[in-house]
Formats: structure tokens, C-alpha cells, sequence
């Protein structure tokens, strides 16, 4: 049995007025005291005897509320581990006691009209006073309610509906790190000096102004909008200092400190609706420009905003949602990181197609098949920074320019199983390196990862396991690549860019020039020149990770994280040949953070973050590092506060 649980308030009134008339019953009118009995004795007419209804049964109001409330709200939004107290039982046990009335019995509600312009009604009325600087009232700028088109009669729009929402961060990071600094003699500052790797301290201040701007036609509360038009734009300026020359730029006369600044083009697109292929609203749209991208759940293979053009939608009540997608790359700024429109894209391209379905193989879990074709023709391109040291190709090897086909085969998952939340990715790479730099020859690229999340919810608390793999080339002569690497990398993943070895980039020295064991906001250990605008490589030596941490809400304000990860060498072949070392131990190391997050309105418009991490170096990372200083370990520091509205 349900019932309505808004209903409750009327049924308990009416089942009280019901209760005090069945208990007092009214006095039987005077008559001649003649008894039943003798009234039929003499002739009398016996009274109609009425049928008695039988009285329904108790009802178990404590099941009622628990199934109701329980159930149907609470239920998958309450805190693991949480058990609500519910009412005292209620009990109804009295004969007679009225029913609800049935909704017929409401007249008018059929005759109501729907108010076409609610927005404005409400404002008339006094409720609301909409003020442009306020984001968590009612506000035109956040696309709150439709523009008004008499007060912007300068935009090319026709008809109702259209909405417009703005958009304004501020993110600021002040970041001081450790980690080798090769120098060369000719550069050092400290002409005495006559090690490998010179001071290790340096930091990293960033202000970035990211501003968008879209303009939405239809209401997009329940279904899709009818076609939008979006533009964001990144501002940044940095400053950097390192404590040795030719790390900044490539020129030993240029200082050890650095200011720069760029503005990129994030978004610019259209984005089209269609169609829809249910009365739910189960629809297809096209996106036009440059556009945010996500391959997968965590970021691991591609997570970007390039140029491109996408078909997207969803099938059978949103349980199916799918991507088919082309991007055309663009060149990056190589300071910011940010979208170069001034420079021509690059020739290389991303073909990518993948499927979502909710609630498979498990209740709660999205399962998630893709298939991802990265095409670079990039074998006569000569590229070289804005500090003037050469990423295409990169200086390892042979030299000479390389292109390449590769197909990503993907299985992602993302969700829970009872109460362990799970996210997972498996990717198989499969193509051809049109010049392998070992061997100035082709080779084929066999190459895997896989990685995965297990976490537990208790209350306020959650325990997160994690481990990762990325396969390594075993033999760089053969005629086979098996390192794994990404197309554009950004992991939310084992404590993300507050761990040490995601956040920072550490040179691999004496084996190559201006290259990288890993990415600034990447895992993978791929010797690439640069994760913004070199290729990808698959003579690399792999990762191994494996990491455990845990989250605590301490207050709705307030969030601490611990991680503590192992990081290995899948296999060091690679590093021993470009070093010309005879062995490489595979032990990279731990690395240990810790991250406080405050937000003190609650929301995720005022954020700051501190967090500290430290490498404690392994066999693996002494040998290809040591010094003489002999560091015993490596830290960073990153102090963030982004503002948004």
C-alpha cells in the first residue's frame, strides 16, 4: 500500500474529526418502551437490518512512511551509513473514520491556464529583486529568466525564450617546487660549480581571468536548448624564477626569471538542436567550434578544448548517450598552455566515437565503449617554442621527424556497486610509428593501460584505493613500440595536481635534449617534449602506480584529502639506451600530499587550496638524478583561490 505523503496533514485532521463522532453516539430518540421482542410478537414490522461494510484494516503507518520517504526520496541522495529517525507510529483504529476525497473533488483544476511569462510575474509581485552582481538570487546575467529583447534590440534574435549567461572566474596559484635542474658549464651561474644538476628551488606565480559569454535559445530547465552560441576567453600572466640559466629560454644571456602573458580562445562554438526522438526529450544536436572534450570519465586519454565538429545525443530515456566526433588541433601557447588562434593548426587530427549506457552491467554503474583514431602527419613540421627550444620532433635519437596512426579501443566505467564506488579505464593501442627514432625505421604500436578507483563512503568520510598501468617498450631496436602514451592528458586521478609527480615536470637529463620523463599535469612517463605541442610517444618506459587516500567533509565548508602513492618504471630499457647506462633501477619513489580545501559560502563560487607534497626519491629516480647535494626528497607547494560567478 502508498499513499501520498503530502496527504497526511488532511488525512490525520479528518481521521481525528471522524474518531470524535463514532466514539460519542447519539441518545436514541423516546419511545414507548416496548422491547424489540415484543414489538414483532405483536404484529409489529421488524426494522431493515443494515448491512455493515467490514471496517479496513489497521494500516501501518510506520511502513507507509518508511517506503514513501525512504524509498522514493531519500534514496540515493542521503549520507552513506545514515539512518533517518522516523515519527512514532502512527495507529487508526476507529470504525468510521473518512476517507480522502478523491482529486474530483478540487473543481478547477482543470481550468487552470499556465502563465506564459513567470519570470517576470514574480519580480511584478514583489518577490524577487534581481540585483546583476548576485549570483545566488534570481539574475538575467546567470540565465535566470529570458532577456528582454526591447532593451537589446542591437542583437540579431528573433522570438522568445533566449537566454543569457555569463560567466566569470578568477583563478590564482602561487606554487613553490623542488626538482632536478640540469646545467650545462657554459650556463651556470656559479662558474665553481661543476655538477650535473644545479640548485632545485624555484616558483611559479599565475593570475588567470577566464570570461564567457552564451546566448541560448529555449528554456533549458527539462529539455534541450533550441541552438547556443558560446565564447570564452583565457587571460593569463605568469611569472617564474629558476635558479639556473637556459631553462627559461634557450639563450644563456636571457635572465633566470621569466614574465609572460597570453590571451587564448577556450570555447567558440555553435551548438545546434536537431531534433527529438521522444516526448522525453531524448534528442541529437551538433556542436560547431572550438569545444571542450572528454574522452573518458578521469581524463586520461584526451581532455581538451580544440577545434572540431560533434554529433551527440541520447537514446531510451537518457540511458543511452553517445559522441561522434572530429578535431583538428591547434597549436598551444607555450607558457599558458593555452589555445594559440594565431598560429595554423597543427596536422593533426582526432577522430573519436564512443557510447554511454547507464545502470550496465550493474545498477548504478555507467559502462562507456569508445573508439578514439589519432592521425598525425606532422613528419615535415619543424616547430619550436616560444622560448626557442625545439618539440617537434623532439631531440631524441635519430632527429628526424616522425607521424604516426594509432587507434585507442576503450572500455571505461563509472559509477557503484552497492556501496563501492568504482571508476575504471582500459585502452589498447594499436597503429604504426612511420619512423621509430631508435631505428630510423617503421614499427607497430602494441601498446596498454589500464587503471582504476575503488572508494568507500562512511557518513563524512571517503577511503579511496587506486592503482594504474602503462605498458613500457621492452626492447627499443625491434620493430615494435609498447610504451603507452596519451593523446592530451589531464587526470583527475590518485590526488590529482596536488600530488607531486602529476603536478610537476621533471627533465630527463643526459639522455635527451628539452625533454621530459612526465607532463605538468600528467601521469604517464612518455619522454615527450612537451604534453602541449609535441607528439606522443611510444618508445617509452611506462608507469606503474599504485596509491591509497581518503577525504574528510569535515563541514559543508570544509574538505581535507590525504594520498600517499608508489610510483614505478614499467621497464627502463629505454632510459638505459638513451642514457647508455648499463641498468636503471624501476623504483620512482613515493609521493606523499596533503590538501585542505575551504569554501565559505558553501558553494563552488568562492574555493581556496593549500596542499604540500613531497617526493621521497627511489633507487630508479637517484640514479638518473644524483647529485651532489644528494636531495632527499623533493617538494611542492600549491596555494589556490578561484573565484567564480
Amino acid at each position: 500500500m502508498s499513499v501520498d505523503v503530502s496527504l497526511l496533514p488532511i488525512i490525520a485532521t479528518l481521521a481525528a474529526q471522524g474518531a470524535s463522532a463514532a466514539e460519542v453516539p447519539p441518545a436514541p430518540p423516546a419511545a414507548d418502551p416496548v422491547t424489540a421482542d415484543e414489538s414483532i410478537a405483536q404484529g409489529a414490522e421488524a426494522p431493515p437490518v443494515e448491512e455493515l461494510t467490514p471496517p479496513p484494516p489497521p494500516v501501518d503507518w510506520q511502513e507507509v512512511i518508511k517506503d514513501d520517504l525512504v524509498t522514493q526520496i531519500i534514496e540515493g541522495r542521503r549520507r552513506p551509513g545514515y539512518i533517518p529517525d522516523l515519527p512514532d507510529q502512527l495507529t487508526q483504529d476507529n470504525v468510521g473514520a473518512l476517507r480522502p476525497p478523491p482529486p474530483q473533488a478540487f473543481p478547477g483544476i482543470e481550468d487552470q491556464l499556465p502563465v506564459p511569462d513567470r519570470w517576470r510575474l514574480i519580480e511584478t509581485l514583489g518577490v524577487v529583486k534581481e540585483r546583476w552582481f548576485d549570483p545566488y538570487h534570481q539574475n538575467t546575467l546567470k540565465g535566470d529568466r529570458p532577456i528582454n529583447r526591447d532593451k537589446v534590440k542591437w542583437l540579431p534574435i528573433k522570438g522568445d525564450d533566449w537566454f543569457f549567461v555569463a560567466n566569470a572566474v578568477s583563478d590564482t596559484v602561487f606554487e613553490p617546487r623542488t626538482f632536478p635542474i640540469p646545467v650545462g658549464v657554459q650556463t651556470t651561474s656559479r662558474p665553481g660549480s661543476i655538477d650535473v644538476f644545479g640548485k632545485n628551488r624555484s616558483f611559479v606565480f599565475a593570475q588567470t581571468f577566464i570570461a564567457g559569454a552564451a546566448l541560448i535559445k529555449g528554456s533549458t530547465a527539462f529539455k534541450p536548448p533550441d541552438i547556443e552560441y558560446r565564447v570564452t576567453l583565457a587571460y593569463q600572466a605568469n611569472y617564474v624564477d629558476v635558479p639556473e640559466r637556459r631553462v627559461l629560454d634557450v639563450r644563456p644571456s636571457k635572465p633566470s626569471h621569466r614574465y609572460d602573458s597570453f590571451l587564448g580562445v577556450q570555447e567558440l562554438f555553435v551548438d545546434k538542436h536537431l531534433g527529438n526522438d521522444s516526448d522525453r526529450y531524448d534528442f541529437h544536436s551538433i556542436r560547431i567550434g572550438i569545444q571542450p572534450f572528454q574522452s573518458d570519465f578521469r581524463g586520461f586519454l584526451f581532455n581538451d578544448s580544440q577545434l572540431g565538429i560533434r554529433l551527440f545525443g541520447n537514446r531510451d530515456n537518457n540511458r543511452f548517450q553517445y559522441n561522434v566526433a572530429a578535431f583538428w588541433r591547434l597549436e598551444k601557447d607555450t607558457n599558458s598552455g593555452l589555445n594559440d588562434i594565431t598560429q595554423t593548426p597543427r596536422d593533426d587530427f582526432i577522430f573519436t566515437a564512443n557510447l554511454y549506457r547507464q545502470d550496465f552491467p550493474f545498477v548504478g554503474l555507467t559502462s562507456q565503449v569508445s573508439v578514439t583514431y589519432n592521425m598525425n602527419r606532422e613528419k615535415k613540421d619543424v616547430q619550436i617554442d616560444h622560448n626557442g627550444f625545439p618539440v617537434r620532433p623532439a631531440l631524441l635519437g635519430d632527429l628526424r621527424g616522425r607521424e604516426y596512426d594509432v587507434a585507442y579501443l576503450g572500455y571505461s566505467a563509472d559509477g557503484r556497486i552497492g556501496r563501492i564506488n568504482v571508476t575504471a579505464s582500459f585502452y589498447a593501442a594499436l597503429g604504426e610509428d612511420r619512423n621509430s627514432f631508435f631505428t630510423s625505421k617503421p614499427a607497430k604500436i602494441r601498446a596498454g593501460f589500464a587503471a582504476a578507483e575503488l572508494s568507500y563512503d562512511h557518513d563524512w568520510m571517503r577511503f579511496r584505493l587506486s592503482g594504474l598501468y602503462a605498458s613500457g617498450d621492452r626492447n627499443p631496436y625491434n620493430n615494435v613500440e609498447g610504451g603507452f602514451d596519451a593523446i592530451f592528458e589531464n587526470p583527475i586521478f590518485g590526488g590529482a595536481d596536488t600530488s607531486y609527480w602529476i603536478r610537476q615536470t621533471i627533465p630527463f637529463a643526459g639522455g635527451g635534449r628539452v625533454i621530459s620523463i612526465n607532463g605538468r599535469n600528467g601521469i604517464l612517463n612518455s619522454l615527450r617534449s612537451s604534453k602541449e605541442e609535441g607528439q606522443s610517444n611510444f618508445n617509452n618506459p611506462g608507469t606503474v602506480f599504485v596509491g591509497a587516500g581518503a577525504d574528510f567533509d569535515l563541514s559543508p565548508e570544509t574538505r581535507v584529502s590525504f594520498n600517499a602513492n608508489h610510483l614505478w618504471f614499467d621497464n627502463t630499457k629505454v632510459l638505459q639506451n638513451l642514457r647508455v647506462e648499463g641498468s636503471i633501477p624501476k623504483d620512482i619513489g613515493f609521493d606523499l600530499s596533503v590538501a585542505g580545501i575551504w569554501r565559505p559560502k558553501a558553494t563552488q563560487n568562492i574555493v581556496g587550496r593549500l596542499s604540500a607534497a613531497v617526493l621521497l626519491p627511489g633507487k630508479g629516480f637517484k640514479d638518473l638524478f644524483d647529485n651532489k647535494e644528494r636531495d632527499k626528497a623533493y617538494v611542492s607547494i600549491l596555494a589556490n583561490v578561484i573565484v567564480s560567478f
